[in-house]
């Protein structure tokens, strides 16, 4: 069985809290709690790249979860079309580790092109053997 839930967000700071909250919640509903701080750190960190460099003036960015009895897939659809990519950030920035978290936490990443306009940054994450929908 699968599911799929999403949820538009305005380009406001305090949209990044409500998308991991929104996250949290969809996850507990599901039952799936193993990989759910991965999911919350990934939401994150996707959601602020969208506020910060993805979203063109008057736009906010939407989050969507789909779950499969295998697989959850997060994604964070924004309205610019510049693919991010992920860097090696120096001991003294503090930014630009965003994506590298995004690869170490997910079992996959990537980014796609989204029609008519915008992108969307995906991340994927396999169950644990819990009971999902």
């Amino acid at each position: 069985m699968s599911d799929t839930i999403q949820r538009f967000f305005d380009a406001r700071p305090e949209s990044i809290g409500r998308a991991r909250a929104f996250t949290a919640d969809a996850l507990a509903e599901w039952g799936l709690t193993g990989r759910a701080e991965d999911v919350r750190l990934c939401v994150s960190e996707l959601a602020t790249n969208a506020l910060v460099h993805g979203t063109a003036p008057g736009h906010g960015f939407l989050v969507k979860l789909d779950v499969d009895e295998e697989v959850v897939r997060l994604e964070v659809h924004d309205s610019r079309r510049q693919h991010p990519e992920a860097r090696q950030a120096a001991d003294t920035d503090l930014s630009g580790r965003g994506l590298t978290l995004v690869a170490a936490l997910s079992d996959d990443w990537g980014v796609q092109n989204r029609t008519p306009f915008g992108k969307i940054v995906w991340s994927c994450f396999k169950a644990t053997g819990e009971t999902t929908v």
